[in-house]
């Protein structure tokens, strides 16, 4: 099968068709070179640039200041959840979680093990339809630091705006929205992100974290447990996912040449109010989030049974929609529409919708 199908998986997940296409006319041997991404050094020159300049792009894409540092890491987001309460929660220290899904409630349980931590809001008691509002936050002023999650996959729900935490430093799990519209780097003192939704494949993990925070790793720290080795090998202290940065540089040109985040905003918005009037205006379709708590990457809604959600899923399949069924722990249906998803992907799920509703409904 050599033809593409609409790919609404929510991760690893749809890449642009220009990297991909790059990729495969380079993969034997890069150009001047003469091998693979795969097969050259990650000391290399080659590679050196390679780092370097997708740091480069990081930064101007989403006006990164100077005295925050950019890593390239692995373990996925959830090493992070460990990473980020043995680094930044001192000992007798305490953290504020906010929880709105099933991947800030894993974030917690693991700073749980470092130290204290304070629920700050959650809405699972509403089975996570919403994203908290300001004035819902109990947070603690003498917090060693706020986590939230920006988007969350298996609910469908995002933070429309960054929340405010006073002088507290602020951490994010952008994982599933990182780079789909305008970041405001300067109001967190870290975020992190796997790559394999929006960025590469899967593999690499993006950590953008202010400088001051460096100091609060305690002194004896596991070497590739702390920050600061990341940041004085430039994220080389052994050999990094070269493949995953390798394309996730390829993706940050891709986004510079389509007209940056401001751009990716844009398009993610449209697309997703294309998917969403189609969900509302009938009762067949049953959107799980609130309003003015939907995502823009990850549309989630049920069906009038479970049986019909089964048969909708296969037949979606069959028509080359794949990827649409809900994460198991939720079930339902689920269409991630990252940045690299056509629109004209959300039109052919549209008007699927329609003729399942015809004949179903």
């Amino acid at each position: 099968m050599t033809e593409r199908i609409f790919n609404f998986s929510a991760g690893p997940a749809v890449l642009p068709l220009a990297v991909l296409e790059e990729v495969q006319r380079d993969l034997l041997a890069l150009p001047g070179v003469g091998m693979s991404i795969m097969e050259i050094s990650h000391r290399s020159k080659t590679f050196d640039e390679i780092i370097v300049n997708a740091e480069s792009n990081i930064r101007q894409l989403a006006n990164v200041p100077d005295n925050y540092r950019v890593l390239f890491l692995q373990g996925g987001a959830s090493l992070q959840f460990s990473m980020v309460p043995m680094n930044l929660l001192p000992a007798n220290g305490k953290a504020d979680y906010i929880i709105t899904g099933g991947w800030s409630k894993k974030a917690m349980k693991e700073a749980q093990k470092c130290g204290q931590v304070n629920v700050a809001a959650s809405t699972e008691s509403e089975k996570f339809t919403r994203i908290p509002t300001p004035d819902e936050l109990r947070l603690d002023p003498e917090a060693a630091y706020v986590h939230y999650t920006t988007n969350n996959t298996l609910y469908g729900t995002q933070w429309q705006q960054t929340p405010t935490v006073g002088n507290v430093a602020l951490v994010a799990d952008a994982s599933s929205d990182i780079f789909s519209r305008p970041l405001e780097v300067q109001k967190h003192g870290l975020i992190y992100a796997g790559a394999q939704k929006n960025l590469a494949p899967a593999g690499v993990t993006l950590v953008i974290i202010r400088e001051d925070l460096l100091a609060r790793s305690p002194q004896g720290m596991h070497t590739m447990l702390d920050y600061n080795t990341h940041v004085k090998e430039r994220s080389l202290y052994n050999t990094p996912p070269v493949f995953s940065i390798y394309v996730m540089g390829l993706v940050l040109k891709w986004l510079l040449a389509e007209g940056g985040l401001a751009t990716m905003a844009q398009r993610n918005e449209a697309k997703a109010a294309l998917l969403y009037a189609a969900i509302d205006a009938t009762e067949f379709y049953r959107p799980h989030a609130v309003a003015d708590s939907r995502s823009r990457m990850n549309v989630t809604f049920r069906l009038p049974s479970e049986e019909l959600e089964k048969q909708f899923v296969a037949q979606a399949t069959k028509a080359g929609l794949d990827g649409l069924k809900g994460h198991r722990s939720v079930g339902g249906i689920r269409a991630s529409i990252y940045n690299a998803f056509p629109q004209t992907g959300v039109e052919a799920l549209v008007s699927f919708m329609q003729e399942f509703e015809r004949t179903n409904g």
